[in-house]
Formats: structure tokens, sequence, C-alpha cells
């Protein structure tokens, strides 16, 4: 397991952790390295442990890596993503000839 005593999550964070840990042995990660990522992607969506003593109690960071995406499509206009996507169809089928 990851350094530190994990007492002070509670078990949803367990299971998050454990849940993102898998995710990244399944990509190849080593255990260690990715229980290592796992935790410190708990530790930025939460602020730590959140029972009584934890270092985040009570805190919130207002910007979870689990929603942290999406703010460049949303400043962007619907003719903006419509042009982006026909480029993106058009470089895939131009790929797709060349192999």
């Amino acid at each position: 397991m990851a350094q530190g005593d994990k007492a002070k999550y509670t078990d949803k964070q367990k299971r998050k952790a454990e849940h993102i840990a898998e995710s990244y042995e399944a990509r190849g990660v080593p255990e260690q390295e990715a229980e290592a990522r796992a935790w410190a992607t708990v530790n930025k969506d939460d602020g730590g442990g959140k029972k009584p003593g934890g270092s985040g109690r009570g805190k919130a960071t207002g910007h979870p890596a689990a929603h942290k995406g999406g703010e460049a499509s949303a400043s962007r206009t619907p003719e903006q993503r419509s042009a982006s996507a026909k480029k993106a169809a058009a470089t895939r089928k131009a790929n797709a000839a060349s192999a």
C-alpha cells in the first residue's frame, strides 16, 4: 500500500483509490506507482482523509480532478466546435486511406 496510514479515509475514498489503481494497472503502470497515483488523485479530489482528524476535513477544493476537463470546449461557439469536428473527421479519413 502507498505510504502513510489510511485510517482517516472513508470507505468510499478507499474504494475510489482501489478502482483508480486498478485502472492504472490495466494500462501497464507498475502496482506501487498505480497506488501512489490513485491516492494522489483521491487527495486532490477530496483534500485528504475525511474522518475526524484528517488533514482535509471540511475543506472543499472546488476543482476535483474528475471534473477538471471541459473548460476549453465550453468557451468555443457551436460553429467552432463543428469546424473542429469536421477537421478531425477529415484527418481520420485521410489517415485511414494512407494506412
